[in-house]
Order: structure tokens, then sequence, then C-alpha cells
């Protein structure tokens, strides 16, 4: 009878997943983001497995480290093995008839366009579990795996579907409408600004041909949300993207005060990051949603 020798031991998990993470990644703060820990408990990580194979991985340098003739030419198979293993755990966790649809979205559009649908969408599927990840870029698909991921895009990929095209324009409270008889009044009030979107002041204000008013000018917001809820509050005027202000301006809650509306060149974009098996009422929920847009 074959006997079939032991498998050779291996370091921990831990250990390698740090250093696959550093080495890909080129820094161990970086690695540290990724996964979650601090940068020194990379660095110790690193230190077991580099102890653990009687090796040197890195070199350590005045500025960051550098990866070994052996590391480097070790690095793109463990980076295989750990993407081959963390797409076997999302296929087995597929299996499940019972699992939760998982849902990537911007902040803003998991905060804004999407939460007032789940209602809806509950209603429409009675008994389906979602699970929704607010993120502030795409899932690539490489460690984690969804069913559909909701990001404004560009240049959508092929396989995506489009939700329609954004446009800006101002948005402010009723109680601040009056004071806004012709677009040369903007000079006298605050104006909101998102973060991220910090240029959709000059961008409108060019396109409606309006000078003499400092677009920067005005308080800034981390979240999208923030600044809405500041404009709701009659805190200052908004530029407002119509996917996520629609709801406010049909129940009157906001208004616009000037017709002039900017394609914004972003579209709502539904994407299938997800490189396992998808849910089984995926293509349902894709379709409800596209029929909601």
């Amino acid at each position: 009878m074959a006997v079939k020798p032991p498998r050779p031991p291996l370091p921990p998990l831990n250990a390698l997943r740090a250093f696959e993470a550093a080495a890909r990644l080129g820094s161990f703060s970086r690695a540290a983001e990724e996964i979650g820990v601090t940068q020194g408990a990379i660095a110790q990580q690193v230190r077991h497995l580099e102890a653990f194979l009687g090796l040197t991985l890195f070199r350590r340098l005045p500025q960051g480290v550098a990866l070994t003739e052996a590391a480097q030419e070790a690095r793109p198979r463990l980076s295989a093995a750990f993407d081959a293993l963390a797409l076997t755990v999302q296929e087995l966790k597929a299996s499940h008839a019972g699992r939760a649809l998982t849902i990537a979205a911007l902040p803003c559009i998991a905060q804004l366009w999407l939460s007032p649908r789940l209602p809806a969408l509950q209603q429409a599927f009675p008994g389906l579990a979602i699970s929704i990840s607010a993120m502030e870029e795409p899932p690539t698909g490489r460690h984690d795996s969804f069913d559909l991921a909701l990001f404004y895009l560009a240049q959508p990929p092929a396989d995506a579907v489009t939700l329609g095209e954004d446009s800006l324009f101002p948005i402010c409270a009723p109680s601040l409408a009056g004071t806004l008889r012709t677009r040369a009044d903007l000079a006298g009030q605050t104006l909101l600004h998102d973060a991220v979107w910090r240029g959709d002041w000059a961008r409108w204000l060019r396109h409606a041909g309006t000078s003499g008013i400092d677009p920067g000018r005005g308080p800034s917001y981390s979240l999208y949300a923030l600044a809405l809820d500041a404009a709701l509050g009659g805190a200052g005027i908004l530029i407002g993207r119509r996917s996520l202000v629609a709801p406010y301006l049909a129940d009157g809650r906001l208004v616009a005060p000037f017709t002039e509306e900017l394609t914004s060149g972003d579209r709502l974009t539904m994407l299938f990051p997800g490189a396992g098996r998808p849910h089984p009422r995926r293509a349902e929920v894709v379709a409800w949603l596209e029929a909601s847009a």
C-alpha cells in the first residue's frame, strides 16, 4: 500500500498574509491599513516568517523596505494562492441557499439612493437578507466578493448596468429660495461643499456663465449626506446631484432656484465584482433596482 508523505509544516497563516500584503503593496503601513492591524504587527509577523524560513524577505532601507530576490520570486505565487483561497471561501459561502445578497456602494449612494429603496425592495423580495457595505472605491473582487456594487463611473465597463447619467444644479431650503432672484445673488450666500466633489460649484458656475463669485468659499463636509443635512437646515446652498436629491425636490424639502443644469459626466452604475457564484436572486434584484432608478 502506498504511503502518502505528510504535508510539510506551514508557518502561521497570519504571517503569510502579512508578508503577501506588504510585498504586494510595497509598504508595511499600507499592508497594515489593508489588513486592519498596526504597522508594528505587520513587522512582527514578517519577522516570525523570516525566522520560520531562515532567510531574509525584506531589506530594511532608510526610506521603506525592498523585497529580497527570493521574496520577489515567491510573491506572485503566494498572491495567487491567497486569491484562490479567497475565491474558494466565497464559493463555499455562496453555496448556502439562505445567505445574504451582498451590495457594496459609495457611501452617499448607500445612504441617499439605496436606503430609501430598501423597504420596497424587502417587500418585493420577502425573506431575502441583504448586506450593504459602504466603500469609497469599487471592490475589485481580489479579496472580497460582492453580488453587486453601486458607484458613479465616467466609463462603465461593458458588463455593467448603467442606471442613468447624473446632473448638477444648486439646491437649497425653501426659506432661502426667495433671496435668490438671479445667479448674482449667490455672492451673498454660503456655498456648501462635499469634500470629494469640491469642484462642483466651479463647474456649475462656468456652465451657467456666472462670474464674480468665489466657488471655493464655504464649509466642506466629508460626506455628501452631511452637506445635504446642512442644506436642509437652511445653512447654505449646495450643488445637488439629481440621483441623490430627487426625493427631496419631489416632496418640497429642497428647491432648485435656477434652471441651469449641468450633465456631470458620472453615471450611476451597477457592477458585478464577485468572482465566485452569484446569489441565486441577483438577476431579479438587479432588474428591480434598474426599474426603480
